[in-house]
């Protein structure tokens, strides 16, 4: 069988407003592929036949092209094998300290040096793959928090608040954190979380389960590290169940902040606690925020 790719380079910038607009309007046959590591994005569609793809780049683009730079668009006819796998061309392998990230297709032939671990990604499995800035910063700012650690980070707590594929609390178990949790108000989140746990052969290393920010936190849960990669709206909304979630000495770092958003949510936060440090920092049109817990 044989199907037809349309793929066009377009300003990395742009992405989060093209997302948006293929969810408002329920746009379908397209996706968006990102690498924040190089700086470059796409739109990719696959079809049936050149006929029906063209047809549908037609109807795309005046709803596109005023989010910036545009490339022209590449036609190619797929055979089956090559649809299957032309995700793989836009995935890399990435690293930050002693955390690798790295495409489960090359587990074979990939090495690092000892100390190191890694992160067995496949996106095709809709597993995030650490190159988006929001999920970067948390993974980050977690790598620094297990070095600072060191032979004590097995005693440490850590919660994933808003899970998503599990990228953060999957990161935190290679890292030797003690026990972690991993919640999301997505049941399917949640799923594909353990089907990844169970690819980087770490199953029960986190115990991932269905609840928002008011269960999943409730019950007095406390953790050393409390990771929230969520939006600004929804962390400002829970910023009291955030917090106290923080167990003494302990960190919260929050992320999904664009930057333009970051002074207000940080004045919310050092507003419902004011004697916490504060940092933050930005990469791209993204931030993070991270709090310890003072007292």
């Amino acid at each position: 069988m044989s199907l037809f790719e349309i793929k066009a380079e377009i300003s990395p910038q742009a992405v989060d407003a093209i997302d948006e607009v293929f969810q408002e309007l329920g746009i379908e046959g397209w996706s968006l592929l990102q690498d924040v590591i190089v700086q470059r994005a796409w739109i990719v569609g696959i079809f049936a036949d050149s006929v029906a793809g063209r047809a549908q780049w037609a109807e795309l683009v005046p709803l596109v092209s005023g989010f910036g730079a545009l490339a022209e668009p590449e036609f190619r006819e797929l055979a089956d094998q090559d649809w299957r796998d032309s995700y793989k061309a836009h995935f890399k392998a990435s690293q930050f300290g002693r955390l690798h990230w790295v495409p489960v297709w090359e587990r074979a032939t990939f090495q690092m040096a000892d100390r190191e671990v890694v992160i067995w990604l496949d996106p095709g499995l809709a597993f995030g793959t650490g190159n988006h800035e929001t999920t970067r910063l948390c993974c980050e700012r977690l790598v620094v928090l297990a070095d600072q650690a060191g032979a004590s980070v097995g005693e440490l707590r850590v919660i994933d608040a808003g899970c998503g594929s599990g990228i953060l609390a999957l990161s935190a178990a290679k890292l030797g954190f003690g026990r972690i949790v991993g919640f999301d108000n997505d049941a399917e989140a949640v799923r594909v979380s353990e089907e990844n746990a169970a690819m980087n052969e770490l199953t029960g290393a986190v115990g991932f389960f269905t609840g928002d920010l008011v269960s999943g936190l409730s019950g007095g849960r406390q953790a050393e590290v409390v990771l929230a990669n969520i939006q600004a709206d929804v962390l400002m909304r829970f910023a009291n169940e955030l917090v106290g979630a923080v167990a003494p000495g302990g960190a919260l770092v929050l992320s999904g902040i664009l930057a333009i958003e970051l002074e207000k949510v940080r004045a919310v936060f050092a507003q419902t606690v004011p004697t916490w440090k504060i940092a933050s920092r930005v990469m791209g049109e993204w931030s993070d925020l991270a709090l310890t817990r003072v007292g």
